[in-house]
Formats: C-alpha cells, structure tokens, sequence
C-alpha cells in the first residue's frame, strides 16, 4: 500500500504541535489539509473535506475499533436501530427534569470554589464537576466519584504517553466498574435509574446484551467526562480573558447557549475522532486506499476561513449551522442536549454567584495536550 513507504507530511506527537495545538492545526490546514503521518495516517483539517467524510457513510466507515462501540462504531443501518433507543434519553423532557439536580452539583461544589482565594479550575471543579453529574445522570454512587477522577486522570496520563500497557490495564479497570453497576442492577431489579432503564432496552426483538449496554455506558462516561470538563476549562479561561463579554453574559444570560457554542467553536473541548475508509478514494487531493486510517480534525475545521468568517474572533450572532462542535449528520452527538444544558448551568451559576473571574499574574494557565484540549491547569480568580 502507498501509506508504507509514504514520507510523513508532520509529526502530530512534535513538541511544537503538542504546546500549542491551535496553531499547529491551524498551520496545516492552510499548507497541508490532508496530511500523512506514522503516527496517525491520515489526518484531515479543512471543514468541507471533514464535513465530506463524516456525510458519505459510504466510503467512510465508522467501525475503527477493535472493540464493540454502540452506536458510534456502527454504520447503517445498523447504526440507525441502536441510534433510536439512545435518543429518548436526551429528550427535552428528560433535560428539564435533570436540570435541578445538575444545578445542585454545581451549587455545591461552588461553595467550595467561592471561600479560595485562587482555584485550580481543572481539578478542583471542571473535573469534579463532570464526574459528579455524569454518576448523576446514570444513577451512579457518590462512591465513585474520586475513583472515576482518579481514572480520568490516569487514563489521560497514560494516553499521551502510548503507554500501551497501562493504557490496557486501565481500560480493563474501566470494564470493571461498569461490569459492577450492571451485576449491582441485575441483583436488585428495584433500582431505577438510567442504567437500569437502559439494561430493559429492546433491540431486534431481544434486550441489549450486557455487553452492548456496557459499551454505551463507557461512551456515556469516558468520553463525556473528558469533553464536559475540557470544555468548561475552555469557557472560564475565555471568559476570564474577556472581562467586557463576561459582564454582559451576567447583565443577560439568555446569551449564554449562543456564546457558549461560538466561545467552543473558537477552541474545540474534542480534538478528533476516526474514521476507515470502505473503498480507494481521493480527498484533499491524496489517493487513499481501502483500508485506511482517518483522524478527523474538529478543532481545525471549526477554526477553517471557508467556513467561518472571521473565525478566531468571537461573534455572539454568528450563523452556528456550520459549526461541527457536535459533529453532523446521522452521527451528530446525541449527548448534545445534557452537554448543553451542563455548561449552560454551569455558567449561569458561577455569573450570577461571582462579579469577576480573571487569571492571576503569576500564573500561566498549562495547555492540554493531544489527545486532550484545553487546559490541565487553570489557576483562576474569582471574586
């Protein structure tokens, strides 16, 4: 295949891409919008040929892992039966009668935030928090949320150093937890709550199999706990940095859904996800074999000229039909709405307890590094 003797076009793991990832993509997808490397194949940058791929079922495959996935490693149709019974979880009913217990976490974990002089938003809220509400969401235990940030942080830890060995231990660790919470509700039928509810689910005239209903579950926790805890990173940072924006987002916060998805389309919380081609195919101009391995760039083509105009400036009346915060199509997160209505009370509360956040002089806030985005410290103010 040409992938094996193909010169690499970047090096997605080099020090100058890691520190300051923005601008790395930014680069390539300027000189480079379809671009080789050992490290990922091929990744993708500019929004019309990520837009393209994430469309075209076709020739793009979703089924990259070695691993069940429901439903996001699926293809049609079978993507379309799992797809239905994950969407009744996030109907606006079901949000509305959440959001008071979502404003009670971030009420709580406020009072702590509000008595310290300076706040390491990353681990002392944005992380605790995504935990919190998750376990919540799915009728978890408190139990477990020191040993799900523990494993968040490991995880991490473990991902941007391809320590492969830990990285497996600690996915088996992760398989136990939710093995767990499942034998727990199959012992006591009286529990009912998300989990539960979704172990009764039907799918081709049969329950989902544990092991369908566990791999919805990692979804619903390892990917959302990283992306919900990024992306308030994300926000507070912004609005830290923008004290004329964050006053008026106190004066209305009926401006906060629409400032929200324009602050996180200027920096993406999820870096990329991947996709397989079916069949040869030419995209950007390079010839792909079936076969090969696509990263699909989120950050990049949110941040893309063709798209946006003006895209690193913030415009609060900005056409957001474009943006690819939650991807598009048949794929299009279906956690969008909890996302939402989590950052949303978020901030609602932090403005309307706070009347200013800023960044200390003396400390720089630390960028993430792939495959995370944001910030792993975020030293804050808040008064």
């Amino acid at each position: 295949m040409e992938n094996k003797i193909r010169k690499p076009d970047w090096n997605p793991r080099a020090g100058e891409v890691l520190n300051d990832q923005l601008s790395a993509y930014d680069k390539m997808r300027k000189n480079c919008p379809v671009a080789f490397s050992e490290f990922m194949q091929w990744s993708v940058f500019s929004h019309k040929d990520v837009l393209r791929i994430i469309l075209d079922h076709d020739t793009f495959s979703n089924a990259v892992s070695q691993h069940l996935s429901v439903p996001a490693g699926m293809d049609p149709p079978e993507h379309t039966i799992y797809r239905r019974i994950i969407n009744k979880y996030f109907e606006p009913e079901k949000m509305a009668a959440f959001e008071p217990m979502c404003r009670e976490i971030v009420t709580e974990l406020l009072q702590f935030a509000l008595n310290q002089k300076e706040l390491e938003m990353m681990n002392d809220f944005a992380l605790p928090f995504a935990v919190r509400v998750q376990c919540a969401f799915l009728g978890w235990p408190k139990n477990l949320h020191e040993t799900l940030a523990d494993w968040t942080r490991r995880n991490y830890e473990a991902t941007l150093a391809q320590d492969r060995k830990a990285m497996s231990e600690i996915a088996r660790e992760f398989e136990a937890i939710v093995d767990d919470m499942i034998d727990v509700r199959i012992e006591n039928n009286e529990i009912q709550d998300v989990t539960s509810s979704l172990m009764n689910e039907e799918v081709m005239g049969r329950k989902l199999s544990n092991e369908e209903v566990a791999s919805i579950l990692r979804t619903w926790t390892v990917g959302e706990i990283g992306s919900i805890a990024s992306s308030i990173g994300i926000l507070i940072h912004y609005l830290a940095e923008h004290d004329d924006l964050q006053q008026m987002l106190r004066s209305d916060p009926a401006l906060l859904p629409k400032a929200i998805d324009e602050i996180l389309r200027i920096h993406g919380p999820l870096v990329a996800s991947r996709r397989i081609t079916k069949c040869p195919v030419e995209i950007g101009g390079k010839k792909l074999e079936a076969g090969e391995r696509i990263s699909l760039n989120w950050v990049s083509a949110n941040r893309d000229e063709e798209a946006f105009e003006d895209p690193f400036t913030f415009q609060l009346d900005r056409d957001q039909s474009k943006n690819l915060l939650y991807g598009a199509g048949i794929h299009v997160c279906p956690g969008a709405p909890l996302a939402r209505l989590e950052m949303r009370v978020v901030l609602e509360e932090l403005l309307k307890k706070t009347s200013q956040i800023k960044l200390p002089d003396n400390k720089i806030p630390v960028k993430a590094r792939y495959p995370a985005s944001g910030y792993s410290l975020l030293p804050v103010i808040i008064q």
